[in-house]
């Protein structure tokens, strides 16, 4: 399942990031690469032990938590710190697949990485190119979103960020566990709870359908979940 989830930060969270990243130092976006991304990756990147990282990881994260479409479809379990890059001057990632493993450096903290994040931190007027193009069973797709929007798709599907030619695009990256290790599985959970959501608003949620709908979509969610 690929998602894009609108307003995760808003205009005021997205100009303080900004301030933040303004007078952050950044370095080669390789520092965090595997073997493959290394041969691929031209970007720079805020290291992630930094002052500035750790401040913009926690904005980020709190917002998520508040974010109930992102619940919803991802069902998160861990989630990795977010990174935070910036591609300019003809950078680009070239077509990759994202580490199955992500471990965070001198800490006890590794995730299998389930589903891959890209919070975009510039408007699509402030660059030209930056496209994130990831390739699934369905084709071939091209994303661009307005800052403080997300895209979430499978961590599974090869991707790469196109050159940037004009400006920077700056965003925040990261991978997170689910608590439904299964694509599938996942949508479908996803997928019933939206209409569970969309019946109870209009009937009520002590309605008796769904009460129902919603014990089938504990029962489903304890079969396959792990916690």
């Amino acid at each position: 399942m690929m998602l894009s989830i609108p307003d995760v930060l808003t205009p005021e969270q997205v100009a303080q990031c900004r301030r933040i990243m303004d007078v952050a130092d950044w370095v080669d976006g390789n520092v965090t690469s595997g073997h493959q991304s290394a041969l691929a990756k031209n970007n720079m990147q805020l290291p992630e032990d930094s002052p500035a990282a750790r401040q913009l990881g926690g904005l980020v994260l709190d917002a998520l938590e508040k974010t109930p479409l992102f619940i919803s479809a991802a069902l998160p379990l861990k989630v990795f710190p977010p990174l935070f890059n910036r591609y300019g001057g003809g950078q680009s990632f070239g077509m990759h697949v994202d580490n199955a493993i992500r471990a965070m450096r001198d800490a006890d903290f590794r995730i299998r990485t389930d589903l891959s994040c890209t919070l975009f931190l510039a408007g699509p007027d402030e660059y030209d190119g930056g496209e994130l193009v990831v390739e699934d069973t369905y084709g071939t797709h091209s994303v661009k979103l307005p800052a403080g929007h997300m895209v979430l798709y499978p961590s599974t599907s090869l991707h790469r960020v196109t050159p940037v030619t004009r400006g920077a695009r700056i965003a925040s990256f990261f991978w997170l566990q689910s608590m439904v290790r299964d694509d599938g599985e996942r949508l479908l959970l996803f997928q019933l709870d939206r209409s569970i959501q969309q019946l109870a608003a209009e009937k009520g949620h002590a309605d008796a359908n769904v009460v129902h709908l919603t014990g089938i979509y504990h029962n489903l969610l304890r079969r396959w979940a792990d916690s």
